[in-house]
């Protein structure tokens, strides 16, 4: 299994989702007549889900390495970080209350837990992909040459979303290509197949295939730097009632974040052991952390928090979401689910806001008030 098979990404099987979650999209009426839900109760112990991928490693070494227990102490809570086998299974588990926060992409925490009516907050950003994601040609030289190619990707996932970016950027129109529904486990082989003039997809698979004959990379995901951004999403209304668990969670990242850029005997043996955990070795796994932009200081998470880029990234990926129906056949607008960001700025519906940008935690941090 590859390293990132577990995380990635969005959702060929979003249809299953949204009716498995049975509530996917807004509806007019139902928010008429649903009453307000109470805020969930104080409680001192709770689950949060992740899935192997690279950024997301260090959730998994804090716990092994007794992080997550220091911090969880300090607070008095009993925190548990799950592993997830199934990065969409883990999206079904918190929307469905099983968990209390998750390891997702923005993308992903606007179309399944938001969409299907859960209040989240993003508690921090991670990082953005900075070429973890690519477009690759067969017999090809310039994005231009997408023009009339049918498109080998996983459909309604990120790479459908960079593959939009890219199309933009040439000029181009989805409708000057065809996608080809491929599985992430299967599109290395794809590219060898002589009906494949092209494939999107992330690594370890998109390095894979760049060392293909005929391969020619022309669109990686570090051209739209931000706009793929992955960190800890977390009930709202569990952060609410006990805001210590934000706390623990944000003095547990920064603390694992610190010793995994750390240049140091300390920092390469945290790496070499979420590098095991992930099951790679220790050069593949610092390959991968090199296109993956890194929030490791607070500082820098809420530089990014705060900046208007955050909108207007989002602002993309909201439009991409619902042009694809990932709001649920509910939605009538694009504006139905409201998205929060710091300095009171929303976008889509202010009385429906379901996903929020919330920069609190991470200030605490840097004003090293955990």
């Amino acid at each position: 299994m590859s390293v990132l098979f577990n995380r990635k990404r969005f959702m060929a099987a979003m249809a299953v989702s949204c009716l498995a979650l049975a509530s996917c999209g807004p509806k007019t009426s139902d928010k008429a007549a649903a009453p307000a839900a109470a805020p969930a109760a104080a409680k001192t112990e709770y689950k949060i889900g992740w899935t192997i991928y690279a950024g997301w490693m260090p959730w998994a070494y804090a716990q092994q390495s007794g992080i997550v227990k220091k911090w969880a102490d300090k607070y008095g809570l009993k925190i548990e970080l799950v592993q997830i086998n199934d990065y969409v299974e883990s999206l079904n588990q918190y929307s469905a209350g099983k968990l209390d926060g998750v390891t997702a992409t923005n993308m992903d925490a606007l179309t399944v837990p938001a969409a299907a009516g859960k209040d989240t907050t993003v508690v921090m950003i991670g990082d953005y992909s900075d070429g973890n994601d690519g477009v690759v040609l067969k017999n090809g030289a310039s994005l231009a040459d997408l023009k009339g190619r049918p498109v080998n990707l996983v459909e309604l996932s990120v790479s459908h979303y960079l593959l939009a970016r890219a199309l933009e950027k040439a000029g181009l129109k989805m409708s000057d290509v065809k996608t080809v529904n491929t599985s992430d486990a299967d599109i290395v082989a794809a590219f060898g197949a002589a009906d494949t003039k092209a494939l999107v997809t992330w690594n370890p698979q998109l390095s894979e295939v760049k060392k293909m004959p005929g391969a020619t990379e022309v669109f990686d995901s570090s051209k739209i730097p931000g706009e793929i951004l992955d960190g800890l999403m977390v009930s709202t209304d569990a952060l609410k009632a006990n805001p210590n668990l934000g706390k623990a969670l944000t003095g547990i990242w920064y603390e694992t974040m610190a010793l995994t850029v750390a240049q140091t005997p300390e920092g390469k043996a945290a790496r070499e052991q979420m590098a095991k955990l992930s099951g790679a070795d220790l050069a593949s796994f610092e390959g991968q952390l090199k296109t993956t932009h890194l929030y490791a200081d607070p500082k820098s998470a809420l530089a990014a928090t705060v900046s208007p880029d955050l909108v207007t990234a989002n602002d993309r990926v909201r439009k991409f979401s619902f042009s694809m129906g990932l709001f649920g056949q509910g939605a009538k607008s694009v504006d139905d689910i409201g998205i929060s960001f710091p300095g009171g700025k929303t976008l889509g519906d202010p009385k429906n806001v379901k996903l929020r940008f919330d920069p609190s935690y991470v200030q605490q941090a840097v004003d090293g008030k955990l």
